[in-house]
């Protein structure tokens, strides 16, 4: 009953179901890190029109971190420039982006400013 036609079917049927679940988890997990961000930014007060580009501007701050000579500094700066922000809020937009995005990078970036 069965014997191994349907066995190979079977296994054939699993490891595309296996294969259609891994293509699905990196966009999903994406997808929730996305709005991860964009509602940590609502509760922070920053305001934003466009989700896909906010997204994506978050997205980019984690590799001007880590380039030769990029500091959260010069990134805030950046990101107050070119996006009509106020330096406050550029700050508070990196710090969140770096967070959700590449959060082991924040503890070398900020190693003075946990002090009370």
């Amino acid at each position: 009953m069965g014997g191994p036609a349907t066995a190979l079917r079977f296994l054939g049927v699993t490891a595309g179901l296996a294969a259609l679940a891994a293509s699905l988890a990196t966009p999903i997990r994406a997808d929730m890190m996305g709005n991860a961000f964009l509602v940590a930014l609502t509760n922070a007060g920053v305001s934003y029109s466009q989700p896909a580009s906010t997204m994506a501007l978050g997205q980019s701050v984690c590799p001007m971190v880590v380039q030769p000579g990029g500091s959260f500094d010069s990134v805030v700066s950046k990101v107050a420039a070119g996006n009509g922000m106020s330096h406050d809020k550029a700050g508070v937009f990196a710090l969140i982006a770096i967070a959700t995005y590449c959060p082991a990078v924040i503890a070398p970036l900020l190693p003075n400013r946990h002090q009370a």
